[in-house]
């Protein structure tokens, strides 16, 4: 289980420090369970990486994300500490956030499209 674990924090790493331009350690796991009127949104575990070289953020939280209805493959999700992210919890909240939106976004299209 170390060895998945590692090789894991490893992509997630190379994702971040790819995707934002600048250097990554991993510093911790925090688990987090995002609840809305007594349902799961989202739990899980969050992998909090400390940024050198970034110009705006010092902290970046990452996790999985199953992509598709059927769980077919993964979507590595990363989230910069740019107020109002402050922890890894508000950073959970902002990616539903998102997702939900561009979710809305894509069922207007379909909509649209249909009529």
């Amino acid at each position: 289980m170390a060895e998945n674990k590692q090789h894991y924090l490893d992509r997630l790493q190379v994702v971040i420090e790819r995707l934002h331009d600048c250097g990554a350690n991993h510093r911790e796991t925090v688990p987090v369970h995002e609840k809305s009127g007594g349902q799961t949104l989202w739990k899980g575990e969050v992998e909090v990486f400390d940024l050198y070289g970034h110009d705006q953020a010092k902290v970046c939280y990452g996790w999985s994300h199953p992509t598709g209805k059927q769980v077919k493959g993964e979507h590595l999700v990363t989230v910069l500490q740019i107020p109002p992210v402050i922890s890894p919890e508000t950073a959970v909240r902002a990616w539903i956030i998102r997702d939900l939106e561009a979710e809305d976004k894509n069922d207007w299209r379909q909509r649209a499209d249909i009529q």
